[in-house]
């Protein structure tokens, strides 16, 4: 089965068109191609279905076989990928995905891509909606979280998936591959979470650094630059106004939270390359 290989800002994904040909276990192949060893090598697997709601459908597969609701960075590699090998001729279009219908947009700059910029709709910030144990019908802003005997301040925010957005002193000494795994399963969260440890450098500035449920530490994590971003505002750590840039260990992406809600990615999508599986069940 044919596959090309994309990659945001360091974030990894091999891409698959069952447009026509579908994956029998996409689990299964998920966990094979997304070994670093033994596989092709990502961050998850996209597959690109067709959609009664909107013009395609994305799933996303983790490293360790569980879906993801979504993918910023996902998407935008979703989105090139249509509009470069020519699956559409328009610039703006639907996508059906686990978080709801988003619409990416191609960027070109004398004719050229340069990005591709993604409504991400509007953030979800009640406990049940993220969701975030004992929270109820309010906000989960600036809340204590107790993890390896450790306590935290943590915000929480869903885009469809959800997040743990820790503030923290220093992004780069944080020790993330100790405590992610911990973040990620604490009985605070039932559907687990990812999390977001975040230094704010000024007031349309941050650097992150991710731990994504079910994949580990990644280079990037367009959701959880957005959900930063939110998080930020909502503690006034950052100004709404214009765009945040958030730096990440793979690259940086530019975030808006809009007036009408909506909140707005725009960053890159790069092919790394094009191959084929000689035995993946199709």
């Amino acid at each position: 089965m044919k596959f090309t290989k994309w990659q945001g800002c360091g974030n990894d994904f091999v891409l698959f068109n069952c447009l026509q040909e579908d994956i029998e276990d996409y689990a299964a192949v998920a966990r094979k191609v997304c070994d670093r060893h033994y596989g092709v090598g990502a961050d998850g697997i996209l597959v690109v279905l067709p959609s009664e709601q909107a013009d395609f459908r994305m799933r996303i597969f983790n490293t360790d076989g569980s879906e993801a609701e979504m993918c910023g960075n996902g998407i935008r590699c979703f989105a090139r990928y249509l509009y470069d090998f020519g699956l559409t001729q328009e610039k703006r279009f639907t996508v059906e995905t686990g978080a709801g219908i988003l619409v990416p947009e191609i960027v070109l700059a004398d004719g050229q891509v340069k990005g591709v910029k993604v409504d991400m709709g509007e953030p979800h910030l009640l406990g049940e909606e993220i969701p975030v144990t004992g929270f109820d019908g309010q906000q989960v802003v600036d809340q204590s979280i107790t993890v390896a005997g450790k306590d935290y301040r943590f915000t929480g925010v869903s885009m469809g998936n959800p997040h743990c957005v820790v503030f923290v002193e220093d992004a780069e000494g944080f020790p993330i591959f100790e405590v992610g795994h911990k973040f990620e399963s604490h009985a605070l969260f039932p559907r687990k979470t990812n999390t977001e440890f975040v230094e704010v450098r000024d007031r349309h500035h941050v650097r992150m650094r991710v731990w994504e449920r079910g994949a580990a530490v990644t280079l990037a994590c367009g959701t959880g630059s957005c959900a930063t971003v939110v998080a930020g505002i909502l503690n006034d750590k950052l100004d709404r106004a214009g765009e945040t840039e958030v730096e990440l260990d793979g690259g940086k992406l530019l975030i808006h939270w809009a007036e009408n809600n909506h909140v707005f990615m725009t960053g890159p999508a790069e092919l790394v390359f094009s191959g084929e599986l000689a035995d993946c069940e199709a």
